[in-house]
């Protein structure tokens, strides 16, 4: 039963990503583990409830904190934040649904951000976030189509 309810919890988790039901998730786990060795059932709530509070008073600040993303922290950014907020040359039409963009060499499907708008190939736009393999991208009134912000100057 401990296990079942450990693996459900986990799986709830991956949905919510919140770093709080993986904590009681340990927490069932734990209380496999008494039941594994033969405690009452009063021990094995004991143990998940005891395990579950200090998972959530003392591992999940810690997880918390190193969770932080590189730019609130100060540090160089990589990966996915290096590309938020940066310049894109759109390659293929970007609406709402679909569009093909040029980020630092690679190539990114896009969409528009504002699923109003629609760029054009040629245009420029800054990618405003990053959602798996997609850059949600905005209009860049600042520089003219087709212009590399290395050519400017």
């Amino acid at each position: 039963m401990w296990i079942v309810l450990g693996v459900l919890l986990v799986v709830a988790e991956v949905f919510t990503t919140t770093l709080f039901l993986i904590m009681f998730g340990v927490g069932a786990f734990a209380a496999a583990g008494a039941a594994a060795l033969g405690a009452p059932v009063a021990v094995q709530a004991l143990v998940f409830a005891v395990v579950s509070a200090l998972s959530l008073v003392v591992v999940r600040p810690v997880i918390r904190r190193h969770q932080r993303s590189a730019l609130d922290s100060g540090e160089q950014p990589f990966g996915v934040e290096a590309i938020e907020g940066s310049m894109a040359l759109v390659l293929e039409r970007v609406d709402a649904e679909r569009g093909l963009v040029k980020i630092d060499g690679e190539m990114w499907s896009a969409r528009s951000y504002d699923t109003t708008q629609t760029y054009a190939p040629g245009e420029r736009v800054r990618v405003i976030k990053v959602r798996g393999a997609t850059a949600l991208v905005w209009q860049d009134d600042v520089s003219s189509a087709g212009e590399l912000p290395e050519a400017r100057g």
